[in-house]
């Protein structure tokens, strides 16, 4: 359903979350391998979330990526989605019609309609806080 970019900057979000919660920062090397990513690739989806403001990074040797407190808890997976794959997955055709409607419905138009709108609402459910806290409670996981 998510690109592989969007799954790779949804895991590191919610570890890096983990790490803030402690008031670390965390490098991307280890941010990779925590989540099972390419090293550069993982590096270009985090340039990404800064430039969009969500996450925050100091270089150096005492740098890395960190959330300030107050985004971890007004960001959702709805943002992260957002900035890497765009708003597309909440609206486009099941089928990838361009064009597809409610007068001008594809075959799975309704049944996917509803999942649009399930997915919809859970990306704006979760705040980064929420999965970060409850992935270091071992209520969520972020490997197989």
């Amino acid at each position: 359903m998510f690109s592989k970019a969007c799954e790779y900057a949804i895991k590191s979000s919610v570890y890096i979350g983990q790490r803030s919660l402690a008031l670390q920062k965390v490098n991307v090397g280890e941010i990779s391998r925590a989540v099972s990513a390419p090293e550069a690739f993982t590096a270009k989806i985090l340039q990404q979330l800064c430039k969009a403001g969500i996450l925050e990074s100091v270089r150096g040797k005492q740098g890395g990526f960190y959330f300030l407190e107050e985004k971890l808890h007004h960001f959702k997976i709805y943002d992260i989605i957002r900035v890497i794959d765009g708003e597309g997955i909440f609206s486009r055709c099941g089928l990838g019609l361009r064009e597809c409607s409610n007068s001008n419905p594809c075959p799975v138009h309704q049944d996917y309609k509803s999942v649009r709108e399930n997915l919809f609402a859970m990306a704006q459910k979760f705040s980064l806080y929420d999965l970060a806290q409850k992935t270091e409670q071992g209520l969520f996981r972020l490997k197989v």
